[in-house]
């Protein structure tokens, strides 16, 4: 298989060269291929790991985050006035995109209209204890709290939106922020052109969905930098070729298969645990990704510190698998029937192919449906799969167990899409967020983990490795843990 598609890479290549020749990109415009396609450019609805790092070029937040996880100032500092009390203050002379300044009442309004429950904002929920929000002069914001929370901070990372852009009728039409990049005209699911401020250079960003056509177009010259989403044998095809350079790092990113818990044969814990010990997630990780992937056991990584040590990884234990199956009636001449929902990438699909093979050893019949990523998101994102898989990116703060697991977090309320209800871990999410002590807050952290990796509202795989691949004359693109864009604010073509 791997030789069959490094054959048609090659092949394909080779017809690419003589009938599109090499299209370089202007010296001032930098061509960036996406995996997948920008859903939205408004921060209040963002949830998919593309937009997310765009808007992160466009958008300034009040708050980021440092490599230890730990929140810093961005656009504004703070002090907290009492536990339930938080000023911050802006920094001056900071604009929009279109030169009226960013004031307290933007920062009001943009968090006005995710609390709103018109507006059906995904991230409402992890905003909840926000009882109010309101301008002290033009560059103070005062954030009223209904319980202490120390992490508090850590929550407002959500890009500010201007006042009079958040009354328009549709944002598309008015994406205006006051980041380091502006958007140049109009936008698409396939192609936005971000301007660098600084220097006027363009960043073109392509949806390209095949891997092969994105490695095709980079060594072509069609396309200047891409990272993440290709097969480990065409990295390293792309290694060797002249003109291109491939590097991978370790990321963040958390690769999951999800379960629909909402769904009567996957509300049984013996079934998906059978499911759990029926993969073999270190035979996928060495194999498919050549060891550019660790196994996980929780959506956090070791580096943070929220990471739960003391609980084991997930086993690999098909005869278990098999005899929980068999004591429900299952096995291989009658077959727990299962659907597995999954994008249009081929190496997604492959990964797809190996759990399917992996689950058939035990008495699980997989059928496989692939769609283009905006059908796919949308089946996951309204409740329709029995399993999927898909990626958590840039995690940072431990909010994220109340947007994905609390029973009140049900999309459009949050990101619990597999509608998982534990009373036990909702009283976990709500202890901590309730505790003043970090300590304490550590501990239920702790145990939310556990009681995750026992109950499996879904089964974690691994942290993938984020891949860069660019063109020789681009320098200064890096990556973070986290996989996010921020080095565009830096890179150059080099001039010969």
């Amino acid at each position: 298989m791997v030789k069959a598609n490094l054959f048609k890479l090659v092949l394909l290549l080779v017809i690419s060269s003589l009938v599109a020749g090499c299209d370089k990109s202007p010296p001032r415009q930098i061509r960036f291929g996406l995996s997948s396609a920008v859903v939205t450019l408004d921060p209040r609805f963002v949830t998919d790991a593309t937009s997310s790092r765009l808007c992160r070029l466009i958008y300034d937040s009040l708050v980021d985050f440092d490599e230890e996880y730990q929140p810093i100032p961005k656009l504004a500092k703070w002090s907290v006035e009492s536990p339930r009390t938080y000023i911050f203050t802006i920094e001056s002379g900071k604009n929009f995109h279109d030169g009226t300044p960013l004031s307290a009442a933007d920062v009001v309004a943009t968090y006005q209209s995710i609390l709103d429950p018109a507006t059906a904002s995904p991230h409402r929920g992890s905003l909840s204890l926000i009882d109010s929000v309101r301008a002290l002069g033009t560059e103070q914001v005062v954030f009223e709290l209904s319980r202490a929370d120390p992490l508090f901070p850590g929550l407002l990372t959500i890009g500010i939106m201007p006042k009079e852009a958040l009354s328009t009728s549709t944002v598309k039409d008015h994406v205006i922020g006051s980041g380091e990049f502006t958007v140049l005209g109009d936008w698409t699911d396939k192609r936005v052109v971000l301007k660098r401020i600084v220097d006027g250079t363009e960043f073109r960003f392509e949806t390209i969905r095949d891997p092969t056509v994105r490695a095709l177009k980079i060594v072509n010259g069609e396309i200047d930098l891409l990272q993440g989403s290709l097969a480990p044998e065409i990295v390293a095809w792309l290694d060797t070729q002249p003109g291109v350079n491939a590097a991978q790092h370790p990321g963040t990113t958390f690769t999951y298969l999800g379960l629909n818990l909402g769904d009567e044969t996957l509300s049984n814990a013996k079934i998906r645990q059978a499911l759990g010990l029926a993969i073999n997630r270190n035979e996928i990780a060495r194999h498919l990704f050549s060891g550019r992937a660790r196994l996980a056991k929780s959506i956090f990584t070791p580096e943070h510190w929220v990471y739960n040590d003391a609980t084991r990884q997930l086993d690999y234990d098909p005869e278990k698998a098999k005899l929980i199956l068999r004591e429900l009636g299952f096995d291989n001449s009658n077959p727990l029937t299962l659907s597995y929902k999954t994008s249009s990438d081929l190496f997604r699909l492959r990964v797809a192919a190996v759990i399917k093979d992996q689950l058939g050893k035990v008495g699980v019949d997989v059928d496989i449906q692939s769609y283009d990523w905006g059908t796919f998101y949308g089946d996951i994102k309204a409740g329709r799969f029995q399993l999927y898989s898909l990626s958590w990116v840039g995690i940072k703060l431990p909010d994220i167990f109340r947007y994905v697991f609390h029973s009140e977090s049900v999309p459009p309320s949050g990101a619990n899409r597999g509608h998982y209800h534990s009373s036990l871990v909702d009283d976990l999410i709500e202890r901590a967020e309730q505790s003043t002590s970090f300590n304490q807050r550590l501990m239920f952290y702790r145990d939310i983990q556990a009681q995750l990796l026992a109950d499996l509202p879904y089964i974690p795989l691994w942290y993938e490795d984020h891949v860069i691949v660019s063109r020789e004359d681009i320098v200064g693109y890096s990556v973070g843990l986290d996989g996010n864009y921020d080095a565009l604010a830096r890179v150059q073509r080099r001039t010969k």
